[in-house]
């Protein structure tokens, strides 16, 4: 199944510091799912200022389980980057 997932980062103050912190692990974690054929694309969603503000990720898992178990073992939640998920299914257009 293919999903888009749209993640939006918390808005305290100290958030941007803390993606900045996790950013390399998290970038890590986005290259081993690329090798595994998970991660189809993404990346993060800016605001007027041009500052990281969320994520968006397209994804592919056999069910909605594993991929909240894969969002929920990512740096950015652990490192309380990200807040609030919006997830669906879709069917994406391939781009081989």
């Amino acid at each position: 199944m293919q999903f888009v997932v749209t993640v939006m980062d918390y808005t305290d103050p100290d958030a941007l510091d803390r993606r900045m912190q996790n950013r390399e692990a998290h970038i890590a974690s986005i290259h081993q799912l690329i090798a595994d054929g998970h991660f189809l694309s993404g990346g993060a969603i800016l605001n007027d200022d041009g500052k990281m503000i969320g994520s968006t990720l397209h994804m592919e898992f056999p069910d909605r389980e594993s991929l909240e178990n894969c969002l929920n073992s990512d740096p950015y939640i652990a490192g309380k980057v990200w807040a609030q998920f919006d997830i669906k299914t879709v069917k994406l257009v391939p781009v081989k």
